[in-house]
């Protein structure tokens, strides 16, 4: 499976960004899609996370309330909708894919994710 993120900008604080990770490939075998994300210096921390077959979603509770994941099937796209951010949320984007079947609360786990997007930047202004 091949990711692409994008999506990602400069935006002041309390606007909005939609991300988006295109997967390509053997999109059949997805199980999930998760998006990460990561500072210089700090270790890849997760934001939110889908279930492909059901939709099922979780968030980090950095960004719960702020976040809404969706995925379109027929696209093989995720999306992550970010709203009200904060210049805390300035970061590299990552979405990643996994061909197991979690649970929910397993959702967040990194362990359990197999490719890798190259990353999309966004940067909040205050």
């Amino acid at each position: 499976v091949q990711l692409q993120a994008s999506g990602g900008g400069l935006v002041q604080a309390g606007g909005s960004l939609r991300l988006s990770c295109q997967a390509s490939g053997h999109t059949f075998s997805i199980g999930a899609i998760a998006w990460f994300r990561q500072v210089p210096g700090k270790e890849r921390e997760f934001v939110s996370a889908i279930r492909w077959s059901d939709s099922a979603p979780r968030y980090a509770d950095s960004v719960y309330g702020r976040a809404t994941i969706s995925r379109d099937r027929v696209k093989s796209t995720a999306y992550l909708q970010l709203n009200s951010l904060k210049p805390e949320d300035t970061a590299v984007y990552y979405c990643t894919s996994t061909t197991t079947r979690p649970i929910t609360g397993n959702l967040h786990r990194v362990e359990l994710y197999d490719y890798w997007g190259q990353g999309t930047l966004v940067t909040v202004s205050s």
